[in-house]
């Protein structure tokens, strides 16, 4: 189907959460077993390079296409849109503008996880328009 055509009820806005996080370990892990094994039966194998979708930039506003932002995720960590990232350990905040965020989820100075509520008001307030 078009893109152009979907609907804006079709994509929904999920929260990061320590569910999602797993996920992303899990596909970060299942991806590692597959290039060993792809290693072990064929050297020349060339894999397919995904590349992050120019629409999706950091700091590039999220088109219409993705409809409209919820006020309650404004500011809010969300689960990326890009398929891109799906293997890596990032996630997306948008602001009111709707102007696009990536932050790592891995701990910052070591200590505050992505989900320490100090992060989450740092990110807030880095974010704000």
């Amino acid at each position: 189907m078009d893109p152009l055509l979907w609907s804006s009820e079709t994509n929904c806005f999920r929260r990061f959460t320590p569910e999602s996080l797993a996920a992303i370990e899990q596909r970060i892990a299942e991806r590692k077993n597959r290039q060993n094994k792809d290693k072990e039966e064929s050297q020349d194998a060339e894999e397919e390079k995904l590349t992050p979708q120019l629409d999706l930039k950091t700091c590039k506003k999220l088109p219409s296409l993705y409809g409209d932002l919820p006020k309650a995720l404004i500011g809010e960590p969300l689960e990326d849109f890009d398929p891109y990232y799906n293997d890596h350990k990032t996630f997306m905040v948008l602001n009111e503008r709707r102007t696009i965020f990536r932050f790592t989820a891995m701990p910052a100075l070591f200590i505050f996880g992505p989900f320490n509520p100090v992060r989450k008001a740092a990110i807030k307030i880095l974010t704000h328009s």
